[in-house]
């Protein structure tokens, strides 16, 4: 197999969450080109630190790396050149079919149900619940907080997804905040913002919302989206540090170290042969 250039691989990464764009970051650093493909009204809550908000915003920096919203694959090509992450929507049918991606990351999230199909392209990577090996994808990486955070799945499936959040200074289910019902989430809070236990954080409808622990808002849902019965709407962080709002989490990083190792390991085994 010749030598392969890096920017030659050409990478979609589906969704632009924060764990997704722990992925984006470091794929970008390592010298990928990569194009994010997000939903057209994305629901990510640690926007700050979420190549999704590049949909709403135009353009924002995760740790120095740049997302830009692109609209065809010449605007594409040139956030490559500058170094930056494209980001693009759902509904841009011709860029998806034009890009013909030869590795397909899933950080969608989706936890049980995915709509990922193993023939999408020649490396397809599962990300969390939902995946299993030969059948959806052909590698994965796990995503449950613990001793297998991060590990690639060579053989078998993900960790079915807990329904926990993970422990933060003892609190899990607290720290999240998810919509009781159906509605348009609103908010006058700010990412960053300190708040006490019982503070009012937005309203679904004309059912108000209400911390459960006191620290600093790390996710807030973008306000004024529609949204379904059960959706994230928000997380307060116990270890009341701002600056943690804008740094990628030590979760989505490990997770990036996974999806970096399934990658060189596909490429430097018996899969490429006869590839150039």
């Amino acid at each position: 197999m010749d030598i392969i250039n890096l920017k030659d691989i050409k990478v979609l990464l589906k969704g632009g969450g924060d764990l997704a764009s722990g992925i984006g970051y470091r794929l970008n650093r390592a010298g990928f080109n990569l194009l994010i493909v997000e939903k057209p009204e994305p629901t990510a809550i640690r926007r700050t630190v979420s190549f999704a908000s590049a949909i709403y915003q135009g353009q924002l920096e995760v740790e120095g790396v740049r997302g830009t919203k692109v609209k065809n694959i010449e605007e594409a090509e040139e956030c490559w050149s500058e170094g930056s992450v494209p980001v693009i929507t759902t509904n841009q049918k011709d860029l998806l079919s034009r890009f013909k991606p030869d590795i397909i990351i899933d950080g969608r999230m989706l936890k049980e149900r995915t709509d990922q199909t193993i023939d999408e392209a020649r490396l397809v990577i599962g990300i969390g619940p939902g995946f299993t090996i030969n059948q959806n994808c052909h590698l994965a990486v796990e995503t449950n907080r613990g001793h297998h955070l991060g590990r690639v799945i060579y053989e078998g499936s993900t960790a079915k997804n807990t329904g926990s959040p993970g422990n933060v200074n003892g609190y899990t289910d607290e720290r999240v905040i998810h919509a009781p019902e159906a509605g348009t989430f609103q908010s006058d809070c700010q990412i960053g913002q300190k708040v006490n236990t019982g503070e009012v954080i937005g309203k679904v409808k004309n059912i108000i919302l209400k911390t459960k622990i006191s620290g600093v808002i790390r996710g807030l849902l973008k306000p004024g989206i529609e949204v379904k019965a059960g959706t994230k709407l928000a997380d307060v962080d116990p270890r009341s540090e701002e600056n943690y709002c804008y740094y990628i989490s030590d979760k989505a990083l490990a997770i990036a170290g996974g999806v970096l190792e399934a990658i060189f390991y596909w490429y430097n085994s018996d899969n490429m042969k006869g590839v150039s």
